[in-house]
């Protein structure tokens, strides 16, 4: 015997039976975080440096 049920809800509301957390207002937190971090560092960084981080060591040899 094979039995099928469908059942449409919401993430949410698949949350709220199995009695899993809602983090959602966590995840919002710590991306405004990253994103004032990432911003921050971005600003402190003169355009040379910035350069000489995110490129590799490979490319330093065309200089």
């Amino acid at each position: 015997m094979k039995i099928t049920m469908d059942i449409e809800c919401t993430p949410e509301e698949v949350r709220t039976f199995l009695g899993l957390p809602d983090v959602k207002p966590m995840q919002e937190q710590l991306m405004r975080e990253l994103q004032d971090r990432m911003t921050a560092n971005i600003r402190a960084m003169e355009p040379d440096a910035m350069l000489r981080t995110w490129l590799p060591a490979t490319m330093k040899g065309f200089e």
